[in-house]
């Protein structure tokens, strides 16, 4: 997805997550990109368990404010 979206917002620049590319679920208006938190959780937790996936995601990524492109992060399928 993130090919597509790069190609065709071409003349703007565009933050991305490191290392998350595979949990992008689309864009928004202002060109922020959408990350799925469960496929976030997903991909950390090939290295680390889930708890210290979880307590990762929540302090160094969401928790990250990187200026007015900063991600937007979609709580989707999670169980609380």
């Amino acid at each position: 997805m993130i090919d597509a979206i790069v190609e065709y917002y071409s003349d703007v620049d565009i933050l991305k997550a490191d290392g998350f590319d595979e949990a992008i679920i689309g864009i928004d208006r202002d060109h922020r990109l959408i990350y799925s938190v469960t496929k976030c959780l997903e991909i950390l937790e090939r290295d680390m368990s889930s708890e210290d996936a979880m307590d990762h995601f929540g302090y160094n990524v969401e928790g990250a404010y990187v200026g007015e492109q900063t991600p937007i992060w979609c709580w989707d399928n999670f169980l609380v």
